[in-house]
C-alpha cells in the first residue's frame, strides 16, 4: 500500500510540478519519493483551496482542510487515519511516512495549513489584499518557507539544520513570489491580488488599472514599471537563498540549483515578452529546461568533477 501511495504522489509530481520534477531527477532515487510526497501534499491542499473560489464549495473546502489535518495529526500520533483507498488518502499516507521517515518538524505543516485557509473566501483568516510587503511576508511564511523547510531534512545539510532554515525559507519565498508574477492575470479572475498594494501604488498602479490591463489585455507602462519593480525584488530574495544552496548535502546541490535556475527563469521570460503577465502565462522553454538540468547532471557525475 505504500509503494502504491509513493507511485501516486510520484504521477502527480510529474503531471503538475514540470520543473520541480525534472530537478528531483538530479536527486538520489532514495530521495526522490519524499520530495515527491510533500509536493503532492502541497498540491491536494492547494487543489482544495482553488475549488474553494466558487461560492458554494468555500464552506466545503475549509471542512477537507480541517479534515485533512485532522487525518494527518492523528496519522503522526500512531493513530489509523481516514482509512480508504481513495488518491486523497494514498497521499495522506504517503507524505505522513516522509515525515516520520526524515524527523520533519509537524509545525511546518500546520503554518501551511493556516496559510491556505486565507485563501478560502468565508473562512476567518480569509485575505485577497495585501497593503505591504510585510504582510504578504506573514502569508508566505506558511504557504512557501514553510515547503522549504519541509523539504530540508530530506535534503540533507553539510551545517546544522536550523543553519540551513533562513536561505530554505527564503528559496521557498523566492518560487512564490515568482509564481504571484506569472500568474497575476488567473489571481485577477479570482478577485485576488497578492503583490501588495504599497509597491503597485508606487507606480501609480491600483486595482482597477490591473483589472483594465487584465480586460483589455495590454500592459500599461506604469505597470510595466511597477512588474519591473517586482522582478528587481523577487531577485534580491533569489540572492539571498542562492548561498543556502552550499549548505546542503553535495549530492542534492545539482538538483536544488537546477529547480532554482529554471524558476527564476520564468522572471526571464515574463521580461522577454515585455510583461505580457495577462495574456500568457511564462514558461520556461522545454529545451532550457533540459540544457540546464544536463549541465547540472554533468557537474554532479564523477566524470563532470
Amino acid at each position: 500500500m505504500l509503494d502504491l501511495a509513493y507511485r501516486d504522489c510520484r504521477r502527480i509530481a510529474a503531471a503538475h510540478g514540470r520543473t520541480y520534477f525534472l530537478a528531483t531527477r538530479l536527486l538520489e532515487p532514495e530521495r526522490r519519493p519524499a520530495v515527491h510526497a510533500l509536493y503532492a501534499f502541497a498540491r491536494l491542499v492547494d487543489d482544495i483551496v482553488d475549488a474553494s473560489d466558487a461560492p458554494s464549495r468555500s464552506a466545503d473546502s475549509a471542512a477537507r482542510l480541517d479534515r485533512i489535518e485532522h487525518d494527518l495529526r492523528a496519522r503522526l500520533a500512531g493513530a489509523p487515519g481516514a482509512g480508504g483507498d481513495a488518491p486523497e488518502q494514498r497521499v495522506m499516507l504517503a507524505v505522513a511516512d516522509t515525515i516520520g521517515r526524515y524527523s520533519i518538524a509537524a509545525e511546518h505543516f500546520w503554518v501551511f495549513l493556516d496559510s491556505m485557509r486565507m485563501d478560502i473566501p468565508g473562512a476567518p483568516q480569509y485575505r485577497d489584499r495585501y497593503p505591504t510587503m510585510a504582510d504578504l511576508s506573514d502569508y508566505m511564511r506558511g504557504s512557501a518557507a514553510a515547503i522549504g523547510l519541509q523539504l530540508l531534512p530530506v535534503l540533507g545539510t553539510v551545517v546544522p539544520v536550523a543553519e540551513a532554515e533562513p536561505a530554505a525559507a527564503a528559496l521557498g519565498e523566492a518560487f512564490q513570489l515568482t509564481n504571484f508574477l506569472r500568474d497575476i492575470g488567473e489571481d485577477l479572475d479570482r478577485g485576488r491580488v497578492y503583490l501588495p498594494a504599497a509597491e503597485w501604488a508606487a507606480f501609480g498602479v491600483d486595482d482597477e488599472l490591473l483589472f483594465h490591463c487584465r480586460k483589455s489585455g495590454r500592459t500599461d507602462p506604469r505597470v510595466r514599471r511597477a512588474l519591473a519593480h517586482l522582478i528587481a525584488i523577487n531577485r534580491g530574495v533569489y540572492r539571498r537563498a542562492t548561498p543556502g544552496i552550499e549548505l546542503l548535502a553535495p549530492r542534492v546541490r545539482p538538483a536544488i540549483r537546477t529547480a532554482a535556475t529554471l524558476y527564476s527563469g520564468i522572471l526571464d521570460e515574463i521580461e522577454r515578452t515585455d510583461y505580457a503577465v495577462f495574456t500568457r502565462r511564462a514558461v520556461v522553454p522545454q529545451h532550457r529546461r533540459l540544457r540546464v538540468a544536463a549541465r547540472e547532471f554533468v557537474a554532479a557525475s564523477p566524470l563532470g568533477n
